[in-house]
C-alpha cells in the first residue's frame, strides 16, 4: 500500500516536529536543575530569573515544534496561560528576598 504525497509530507512533518521537541528536553531539563540550585542551594535571583526565562523559552519552543509538526496554529493564548502557574509559583518562593 502506497501512501499519497500529501499523507508522506504529512508524517514527515510531524516526525520533524517530535525530533525538534525531544531536542529541547534535555536544555529543560538542565534549566529545572540550576533552578533548583539558584533558589535551594546557594540563593539567587538574578541566576533564579535567567534560568526560569529560559525555561520558559524552551517550553513554548517544545509546544510550538510540536504544534509545528501536527500542523496546527503555533500562536495560542494558552500557550502563554499555561506558563502563568510557574510564573505564580516562583514568584511565591523569591516573594521573601524581593520584599
Amino acid at each position: 500500500m502506497q501512501e499519497s504525497p500529501a499523507q508522506q509530507e504529512r508524517l514527515g512533518r510531524a516526525l520533524i516536529g517530535v525530533v525538534a521537541a525531544s531536542g529541547l528536553a534535555y536544555p529543560l531539563l538542565l534549566c529545572a536543575v540550576q533552578l533548583v540550585l539558584a533558589q535551594l542551594v546557594v540563593v539567587d535571583v538574578a541566576a533564579t530569573a535567567l534560568w526560569l526565562g529560559i525555561a520558559a523559552a524552551c517550553s513554548v519552543a517544545l509546544v510550538a515544534a510540536l504544534r509545528w509538526g501536527a500542523a496546527r496554529r503555533v500562536r495560542s493564548p494558552w500557550l502563554l496561560v499555561g506558563l502563568l502557574p510557574v510564573v505564580l509559583y516562583e514568584v511565591w518562593v523569591l516573594w521573601p528576598l524581593l520584599s
